[in-house]
């Protein structure tokens, strides 16, 4: 059952009662992320995920792990573009322990000076090792040339120089000017009861300050560009991307629909032509990240410097075969089941519906129905696939980044017009 409860302050409450798990997954969401930074506070949101699990005035850094530790529970947090998540998963019995220990965390972490350049270390060791991971590394470097100068392009955990710079009160204000009043999104997912967890809520939230956040946005604009990073690895990576419909535009479920033919499994296009038949790739797949008012789709691979051109052709081979409308029944009722049943196999999980809750809110403030979605997915036809494939990979928006030992004059434009 799905409820909803708007405190004075302007905290938005949105549960689902499940009364056949003895759970509860719970998560605070703030608008906030990369993408609400600029280039010279760029990483602050993840600093922040870090300050707020380092203590307290009345609990050390110790006392926030072992609180759920103890009780056998979860907790994390996560940073995004346009998201920060803090969730514990645990017994239905220690509900109001965890919502307590969240309430404490956003009200009461001092920030401290000693910890904030120790944190710093930490941090720049994160990302170091990211850049020490060239398959993960690879999609941080496309996305910083594929939106370019916009906001959506900054890294997400900040650079070294960013990070070194930050002082004790530009973490602060952000924190004060994002994490507060509408901009608090609280979702629960379990064996609760609405009323007495709002109640629980309102009793240590509901002395948040009561503010309206600016949360304006400008909407990308991106052109074709290919980027190469000469970098001494045994494969080369590469990303090929391109402009993909929003969270909320009304054919984002056509879209979904052609990443699953593409690449979406072990079965689609992509891995069954290029690493099953040729044997040219270990790793390949794509995926469609969504935000609020865009979107991007992305083919990643990784090869061997002798096979990376071929490769690319066959991407951009199979992309056009969408687009050329080279699909079949049969093929689009298959991807549609595949849809279905991922996304009602993971409905099983209140960790997964306390999370769509949560985006259901912040994209469209309302609950959308598991039929609802089925139904979408099921209404999609051929000529819609084809329709946003041709939209989507028009070369004047493809762009593509290669990370490995090779020159940038090996990978001309044209490439991306095969």
């Amino acid at each position: 059952m799905y409820n909803k409860t708007v405190l004075d302050n302007g905290i938005r409450i949105v549960t689902e009662e499940i009364n056949h798990v003895r759970s509860v997954s719970l998560g605070v969401w703030v608008e906030s992320g990369s993408r609400y930074e600029n280039p010279v506070n760029n990483g602050v949101a993840h600093f922040i995920e870090h300050m707020l699990f380092k203590g307290t005035e009345g609990r050390s850094a110790f006392d926030i792990a072992s609180a759920i530790d103890s009780v056998g529970g979860v907790m994390n947090a996560f940073t995004g573009k346009e998201l920060t998540s803090f969730y514990v998963k645990v017994p239905d019995y220690h509900c109001s322990m965890a919502i307590e220990l969240l309430a404490d965390i956003f009200h009461h972490s001092r920030f401290d000076p000693e910890e904030i350049d120790k944190e710093k270390s930490v941090v720049i060791q994160e990302i170091n090792m990211l850049e020490d991971t060239p398959d993960e590394y690879i999609h941080d470097f496309f996305g910083q040339i594929f939106w370019d100068a916009h906001p959506l392009g900054l890294p997400i955990l900040g650079t070294a120089e960013t990070v070194n710079a930050f002082h004790r009160q530009d973490i602060v204000g952000f924190f004060s000017e994002r994490y507060s009043g509408d901009n608090l999104i609280i979702t629960a997912a379990g064996n609760l009861n609405h009323d007495v967890f709002a109640d629980m809520i309102e009793n240590v939230f509901g002395s948040f300050v009561n503010k309206r956040v600016n949360k304006h946005i400008v909407t990308p604009a991106v052109a074709s560009q290919v980027a190469v990073l000469n970098k001494n690895l045994e494969q080369v990576h590469v990303v090929i991307g391109t402009l993909a419909p929003s969270a909320t535009s009304d054919v984002r479920y056509a879209a979904f629909l052609m990443n699953t033919v593409l690449g979406g499994s072990m079965s689609s296009r992509l891995f069954q032509e290029i690493r099953e038949k040729r044997g040219l790739a270990y790793s390949i797949h794509s995926f469609l990240v969504p935000y609020k008012d865009s979107g991007m789709y992305c083919v990643y691979f990784g090869t061997s410097e002798k096979n990376v051109i071929d490769v690319i052709k066959l991407v951009m081979d199979e992309l056009n075969k969408v687009c050329d409308g080279l699909l079949s029944d049969s093929e689009i009722d298959s991807a549609k089941e595949q849809m279905k049943g991922n996304f009602l196999l993971s409905m099983e999980s209140t960790d997964v519906r306390m999370t769509r809750l949560a985006k259901n809110e912040i994209y469209f403030a309302r609950n959308i129905h598991f039929d609802e979605v089925v139904d979408n997915i099921d209404a999609v036809t051929i000529d819609a696939v084809r329709a946003i494939a041709c939209d989507m990979f028009r070369p004047e928006i493809l762009s593509m980044a290669v990370l490995g030992r090779v020159k940038r004059e090996d990978f001309p434009a044209r490439l991306l017009r095969s």
